[in-house]
């Protein structure tokens, strides 16, 4: 197997000899491109190509499926889908992440920009500024509060939102509203008013997606984590590290041995139903088109659309309503409120997340900040070509990863599809039909829903369905209350933790008071509350040995603390008495100097009565 051309031996940065020039292995840290691009060959560039075209087959499609869900002109998916190919080689540190457009970042963007084009374009830069800002700076840990409920509830909702939000293209409905609650009631009330041309087409692209899609993990059954089982999204951030190929061949799917012909069956149907969405858009179109150029307009279509290549232009930083008024930058800025902060951290968390989890399948090493950078600069970059926010695509990624690709080359021959598809194709898009789309949408958030969920945090920890419920419910309000409601609930959650650490009261003839985590300055009124409750309220006073082991740093509020309890201990004829202290808070405990402090690390001793008997000398052990 061909050792992948990024990362290094562990020590090694991004593959810098030992002992090579410092400015060189810091230039390399900023640009990855250096650490591959010297030893790349040709047999890499044949698997770079033969990867990109078939993400490219599978990318254009499902572009102008998303920038349907963005409640864009379908042009404006392809015009998100290019820039990340050529970006991304010169800053990403993954071979297989593939950047354009998803369905969580189309749906994200349509809550915020409700369907505006310019507007999209400027929140792609505002993404972009702020992505690299957190790159710039290393604040890739703020990822790590966005807990796996939240992450979860949103991406169940989302899923459900997105899909549900199809069935008026799939079934030709007209006039159901975007907003969720009313879309359903809408969708239900126009039934009978849905297409019979739109429906029977819809339902027969869905049918034959699954068909292909089952057909490939049945013959390729090696590959069976990439199209959807269980407990898997396509799209989704946070995928677990069994979603994605482990040391995949180059040479495509395994088959296994009999006859020439079945054996090129096999790869002919495995290779169709890798590029399935394509396959079905382009005899989708070719029936509408069929039907259009006969006088029977049986389907509905996409219609017409821009054509050539996107400007290059700064995306726009003001706009003129229909009245006449202008509208400023600021007040533009305002519009997106609480939007131009979940965006682009959710692309980054999604992203990252994706890149993290076939780095580790494939043997290679990502820097999360450097994927900040790559990121924030791909939005920035696309702005200037009418791209609205992108991210990380798993499906896209998965077809990347099990196509062959060797390093990030491969996105230049993805985008180099798209744009073909730009220049010379864009006439023929006007006959896509709509339910079509609708399909390939459907089939590719399906598996993002995770049924197990609920088992699973029920089983594990049933206090997590609380900010998994409050995401997914506030989801379906509006998608970045969803998202913030839940990191709010799950941070409250973590910081009630933090002031109430468990406490467990024994009685050894002394009292032990064992602290079960960390003690900062949140938890020091709770110990001093237990502290008085079980000791110095007794009558007579008790003596009390407080089991130090599993606390690793303390702060001044919980020294201020202790000093005040110690005082109060020696008022009242007790004693406190410090166990098993380690060496980090230890150091700090004789730094503070804290009058009538004992320690000793003879926990058994303490226990027995023997309080009187240990003195300073006991801590020298600890």
């Amino acid at each position: 197997m061909e050792q992948p051309l990024l990362g290094g031996p562990p020590g090694d940065w991004w593959g810098a000899p030992p002992g090579g020039r410092w400015w060189y292995r810091v230039l390399r840290s900023w640009l990855p491109v250096l650490s591959w691009l010297p030893r790349y060959s040709l047999s890499a560039l044949r698997m770079d190509v033969v990867a990109g075209l078939t993400v490219g087959l599978t990318a254009v499609p499902q572009a102008l499926a998303y920038a349907e869900v963005a409640g864009l002109p379908v042009q404006y998916g392809l015009y998100s889908a290019f820039m990340g190919g050529f970006i991304y080689p010169l800053l990403g540190t993954s071979k297989d992440l593939t950047l354009g457009p998803t369905a969580i970042m189309s749906l994200l963007c349509a809550s915020v920009v409700g369907g505006q084009p310019g507007r999209a374009v400027l929140l792609s830069l505002l993404c972009g500024a702020v992505q690299t800002a957190m790159g710039l700076l290393r604040l890739g840990f703020l990822l790590d509060f966005v807990s796996y409920p939240v992450i979860k509830g949103f991406t169940c909702a989302a899923a459900v939102t997105i899909g549900f939000g199809q069935i008026k293209n799939l079934l030709g409905l007209r006039g159901v509203p975007q907003t969720f609650y009313l879309e359903v009631y809408y969708t239900f009330y126009r039934l009978p008013e849905a297409r019979p041309g739109d429906a029977l087409l819809g339902l027969l692209c869905l049918a034959l997606l699954l068909t292909l899609q089952w057909m490939k993990s049945s013959l390729s059954p090696r590959n069976q984590s990439h199209e959807g089982p269980r407990n898997q999204s396509h799209e989704g951030p946070r995928n677990q590290s069994h979603e994605g190929p482990r040391n995949q061949s180059h040479e495509g799917p395994r088959t296994e041995g009999g006859p020439w012909g079945s054996r090129a069956a096999r790869r002919f149907v495995c290779g169709a139903a890798t590029v399935r969405n394509a396959v079905v858009v382009l005899a989708a179109s070719g029936l509408a088109a069929a039907f259009l150029t006969s006088g029977f307009p049986v389907f509905t279509v996409t219609g017409k659309t821009a054509q050539g290549l996107p400007a290059f232009r700064p995306p726009p930083t003001s706009e003129t309503s229909a009245n006449g008024t202008v509208i400023s930058f600021l007040e533009i800025v305002k519009g997106f409120g609480g939007g131009l902060a979940v965006i682009p951290f959710m692309g980054v968390l999604e992203s990252i997340a994706i890149a993290k989890a076939f780095a580790s399948q494939n043997d290679y090493r990502v820097d999360a900040s450097q994927e900040l950078l790559a990121i924030g600069l791909t939005n920035i970059m696309g702005s200037f070509v009418s791209a609205y926010p992108v991210t990380g695509s798993f499906g896209r990624t998965a077809v990347n990863s099990q196509s062959g690709v060797c390093t990030p080359a491969g996105g230049i021959m993805n985008s180099a599809v798209v744009l073909l598809s730009l220049a010379f194709l864009m006439p023929a898009f006007c006959y896509i039909p709509k339910a079509s789309l609708a399909a390939v949408i459907i089939c590719a958030v399906a598996p993002m829903v995770d049924y197990g969920v609920v088992a699973e945090l029920w089983c594990v920890r049933r206090r997590d369905l609380l900010p998994f419920s409050l995401t997914f419910l506030l989801s379906f309000w509006e998608v970045q209350y969803g998202i913030l409601g839940g990191v709010a609930l799950s941070g409250a959650m973590l910081l009630h933790h933090a002031a109430r650490p468990p406490l467990k009261v024994t009685d050894h003839g002394v009292l032990l008071i064992e602290l079960g985590s960390g003690l900062s300055f949140p938890a020091s009124e709770h110990l001093s509350h237990a502290l008085h409750s079980h000791a110095l309220l007794a009558s007579p006073p008790r003596s009390v040995v407080l089991d130090f082991l599993h606390v690793s740093s303390i702060d001044s509020t919980v020294l201020s603390e202790l000093r005040a309890l110690l005082r109060l201990f020696r008022l009242r004829g007790a004693s406190l008495l410090l166990s098993r202290v380690q060496p980090s808070v230890l150091d700090v405990l004789l730094a503070a100097d804290l009058p009538g402090l004992r320690l000793t690390n003879d926990l058994s001793a303490a226990l027995q009565g023997h309080i009187d008997e240990l003195s300073w000398t006991g801590a020298q052990g600890c």
